[in-house]
């Protein structure tokens, strides 16, 4: 008899409970332990911040749905992980020990990193997360009643550009609506080297595809660009170039600023040696195995993977939907291994599928692999995407409630745009 625990909820978290629950033996247990008792659907959080969505339409109550599928439920934040101990400490002095654990705990917003970044005693508003989406929505409803210049971008050593670049031109398409478009100023600002590098070198043509749409849509950019400071209503940004010297510096005024910050590993697992780097993300292996600590997998966006290559200004790798889904597959498969007596032999395929929308239209890309070289590498545009993106919400929100463990790049999204040749799992 083996417990295995899954420490987070989120995206990953979530979805990996339910694959883990259906390769486990009957005499086997399942336990999540997370600090927040709500799924929010991170991807609808730009709709979120222009209040298309309301926080009740993209939060589900996991404990339910948890308790339906067997699986042990535990929304208590965690204090410390013992690897050679085996045991979870929470902040209610509880302890939770394990046989197998699973970190998919996503990140830690590094706000702090920057002064006056963020919803929280900054001056620029966030969608990383439903509590600062929600807060961006209110801002953007004051923003409405005397308008001016825009900021929308991320910062160095960020590595989520997608939800950046969605807020962009989804701000755009609302002001339209409102018939305040032309009383507004945007500019993109981003540590990226070049517009639609999203810290991927580019997906097809990712970098015309989103020039041309920020010309169409009268967007303005800087890439390569460091934020110093950010003040009340205005932005200090070091322009780098290619040698790493500050080309310019700037002061950009606003009147409304989403800037996405960089991610690190939460604090309980920081500076535990072997199990994760400097940055506090799990090192794991092809098989999303720790090579230090054997019992302990981990999934999503707290893993450590290195940049596809230098850039000028910090830039990270994100770890996309479909990447996600296909770590949180292969780690259900070689656990189920394992407790079978069998060594672990899949590997997720890391993937790149991501919808973008745009509010009215949007960019959809797959790259095979997500790192270069690839073997597809494609980006379309076209009104179908922001359907596209409407029909996925409805789906995986779908799925979260009934805990359906379908995987649904694999099943669904991947068909919608015409690609059958993409593998969630590959095999040694």
């Amino acid at each position: 008899m083996a417990h295995v625990v899954v420490m987070g909820a989120g995206l990953s978290g979530a979805i990996m409970a339910y694959e883990m629950k259906d390769e486990l033996r009957p005499e086997d247990t399942i336990t999540v332990v997370t600090k927040d008792p709500k799924y929010h659907f991170v991807p609808s959080n730009p709709w979120v911040g222009v209040n298309w969505r309301t926080r009740e339409d993209v939060e589900i109550d996991l404990e339910p749905v948890m308790r339906r599928r067997g699986i042990k439920f535990v929304p208590t934040a965690v204090e410390k992980l013992d690897p050679e101990g085996n045991s979870l400490e929470l902040v209610d002095g509880s302890k939770v020990d394990y046989d197998y654990l699973i970190i998919a705990t996503g990140p830690e917003l590094a706000f702090d990193e920057i002064e006056g970044l963020g919803p929280h005693g900054g001056f620029t508003q966030s969608v990383c997360h439903v509590d600062h989406a929600e807060k961006a929505g209110q801002a953007f409803e004051e923003f409405c009643k005397n308008p001016g210049p825009i900021i929308v971008g991320a910062v160095q050593g960020a590595s989520c550009f997608g939800p950046a670049y969605e807020y962009t031109f989804i701000l755009e398409t609302e002001l339209r609506r409102r018939k305040i478009r032309d009383q507004v100023n945007i500019t993109y600002v981003t540590s990226e080297p070049y517009v639609g590098h999203l810290g991927l070198d580019g997906v097809g043509d990712t970098k015309g595809l989103l020039e041309s749409e920020m010309r169409d849509k009268h967007v303005k950019w800087m890439t390569s660009s460091k934020i110093t400071k950010i003040e009340d209503g205005k932005m200090h940004v070091d322009s780098i170039a290619s040698d790493g010297s500050v080309e310019k510096s700037s002061e950009l005024p606003f009147k409304f600023a989403m800037m996405l910050p960089a991610f690190r590993g939460i604090k309980p697992l920081m500076g535990i040696e072997g199990l994760v780097n400097p940055r506090g993300f799990v090192i794991v292996d092809k098989h999303q195995q720790n090579p230090k600590f054997t019992n302990i997998f981990s999934v999503g966006v707290c893993i450590a993977i290195p940049p596809v290559a230098p850039t000028p200004v910090p830039v990270g790798v994100p770890k996309t939907g479909f990447m996600i889904e296909s770590m949180v597959t292969a780690t259900a498969k070689n656990i189920g291994q394992i407790l079978r007596g069998e060594n672990p032999t899949h590997r997720g395929t890391w993937n790149a599928v991501c919808l973008a929308d745009f509010g009215d239209s949007g960019v959809a890309f797959v790259a095979q692999p997500q790192i270069p070289p690839r073997n597809v590498n494609w980006a379309s545009e076209g009104k179908w995407v922001h359907a596209a993106k409407i029909g996925f919400e409805k789906y995986f929100m779908g799925k979260m409630r009934r805990g359906h463990s379908e995987p649904f790049y694999e099943k669904t999204a991947l068909k919608m745009l015409g690609i059958d040749k993409l593998r969630t799992v590959q095999t040694d």
